[in-house]
């Protein structure tokens, strides 16, 4: 007959076991949905800094505003729309996919995959060398998927990824970085405007099914901005201040057809997967009337040199604005942090002039009820 101490190590065993699988596990699936970050450098957090490439923020002034005042490889003064975005849904930022640091439960919070001077096309941004393009940012989410099921298993995997909240923006660099690089490029001889944007939208169509494809069922993806508006343009190709009207031709082409393009996949698909952000205007708004949003400029840029310090990349000799709350952008391409929780704010709660078909705080409520 068995005697009570020979059961004690065996109660002692269950417990254990109850501890790990009743308490750790639920804290594991009680934190903030996982959240998956793809694009150029509107949202990459880092990731270039582990690539030899010349598209990179990883010297001071950038970061001067982030909370260690040190360059991440953010290419802001402080945090960007994902760091934003992640904040709003109660999460840590994600670290970027190429960080050593991205490993155990770091990965439960999700990764950031974005690439400062990708496009939608493979040879967009071709000047910066080595850059993680698309296609390749959606393979290394397939090898995250793989990293996570040796860590948690398939079955969660897979959960943890069909309720993860994703954000995709890219599409700028395919006119600034191909298109419009140069006064004849390769792509503007091989198509027409027009033929072009309706290449981008094919291309997208493509990387976003693939997404899906991927496990994706909360997609947020920004238009483009007023591309001809940003100090660089009106550096490079404006007239006496005024946005260049090629860029403003070409975002005004490509953002609808954004829109018509997600629609046509979510109907296809059944379900409201994919949420257009309108960037565009979020930008119109303040870049329009800067005063309204208390910033004192939306042409010259905190950070840069000759005119509208929109000629070159920022440096440590660039001009440096004292107050980055006053400039609607941080450097040539880029809003400021203040810009950019405004765009924040309206992907948050924006009417359906800024978000289609709702905004993130009814995904985050719908999501909550199911």
């Amino acid at each position: 007959m068995a005697t009570l101490s020979s059961f004690v190590p065996n109660i002692v065993f269950v417990l254990v076991l109850i501890l790990v699988l009743g308490i750790i596990v639920p804290r594991v699936e009680a934190r903030p949905r996982a959240f998956f970050v793809f694009g150029d450098s509107l949202v990459d957090n880092g990731n270039n800094n582990y690539l030899h490439t010349n598209a990179r923020a990883d010297s001071p002034p950038y970061g001067i505003d982030y909370p260690t005042h040190r360059p991440t490889g953010r290419f802001s003064n402080g945090f960007n729309i994902a760091d934003l975005i992640s904040q709003r849904i109660g999460a840590k930022s994600t670290l970027p996919y190429l960080s050593p640091q991205l490993k155990g439960y770091n990965l439960l919070i999700g990764a950031n995959f974005a690439s400062a001077g990708i496009g939608i096309l493979n040879d967009t941004g071709a000047q910066f060398m080595n850059v993680t393009r698309m296609h390749t940012q959606l393979d290394y989410f397939k090898a995250y998927q793989r990293r996570m099921t040796a860590l948690i298993g398939a079955t969660r995997t897979k959960r943890l990824v069909n309720q993860a909240l994703f954000l995709m923006t890219v599409g700028g660099n395919d006119f600034v970085n191909n298109y419009y690089l140069v006064p004849s490029s390769a792509r503007s001889r091989q198509y027409s405007l027009p033929q072009y944007v309706k290449l981008l939208i094919c291309e997208y169509r493509k990387h976003l099914q693939r997404l899906y494809n991927l496990g994706a069922r909360r997609v947020l993806v920004t238009g483009s901005g007023p591309l001809g508006c940003a100090p660089a343009e009106l550096a490079g190709h404006g007239r006496n201040g005024h946005c260049s009207p090629k860029l403003q031709l070409g975002a005004a082409l490509y953002n609808p057809q954004l829109v018509k393009m997600l629609q046509g996949l979510n109907r296809k698909l059944g379900r409201d997967i994919f949420i257009a952000a309108n960037t565009a205007q979020m930008h119109k708004d303040f870049v329009t009337h800067p005063r309204a949003y208390g910033f004192v400029t939306s042409k010259v840029a905190c950070c840069g040199q000759g005119p509208y310090n929109g000629v070159g990349v920022c440096r440590t000799f660039s001009n440096l604005c004292p107050n980055r709350n006053l400039y609607a952008f941080w450097d040539q391409f880029h809003p400021s942090e203040k810009a950019n929780r405004i765009i924040v704010h309206r992907i948050m709660s924006g009417s359906t002039r800024y978000m289609k078909p709702m905004n993130l705080s009814t995904i985050l409520a719908l999501d909550a009820t199911t």
